[in-house]
């Protein structure tokens, strides 16, 4: 089958990956790759896609993604792997809802218990108005920060 995506190494590039495997040096991920990346390359080895996965114990798609990667972003992030985000997601309570939060917390729970639940807490807050809407889940995370 024709490969669609045919990876070319350069000199430096070659001698870095050598270097890599050489010294096993690096995360986990970057050692794995780096062999795999020098046996696809046209210029030297060209090994089939099939002969690569057995050779170094993965999938064959590995090494496709692998070649994909390589011709779409380049040495470096095929090497190093893609950055990821700081934070998926943004806070949704500010510093001043979190300390109103643990506040209550402190504060003496609802008669029979000797404890604040998390439901009980999160409905105290909506009950306050320190916050409109708010899940127990939120509340245990703020709980979890400050133990």
């Amino acid at each position: 089958m024709q490969k669609k995506y045919i990876v070319r190494l350069n000199d430096q590039e070659r001698q870095t990956l050598e270097a890599i495997v050489k010294k096993i040096s690096g995360s986990s991920q970057k050692v794995r790759r780096a062999p795999i990346l020098l046996a696809a390359d046209a210029e030297r080895l060209a090994w089939t896609d099939a002969a690569i996965a057995q050779a170094y114990r993965c999938r064959t798609k590995t090494v496709e993604n692998i070649r994909q990667r390589f011709v779409e972003f380049g040495f470096e992030q095929t090497l190093q792997g893609k950055k990821r985000a700081e934070s998926a997601r943004p806070k949704c309570l500010s510093g001043d809802e979190e300390a109103k939060i643990i506040a209550t917390r402190l504060s003496k729970p609802p008669t029979r218990y000797a404890n604040w639940s998390l439901r009980s807490l999160a409905e105290k807050v909506v009950e306050l108005g320190i916050f409109d809407l708010v899940s127990h889940e939120t509340v245990r995370q703020t709980h979890k920060k400050t133990e």
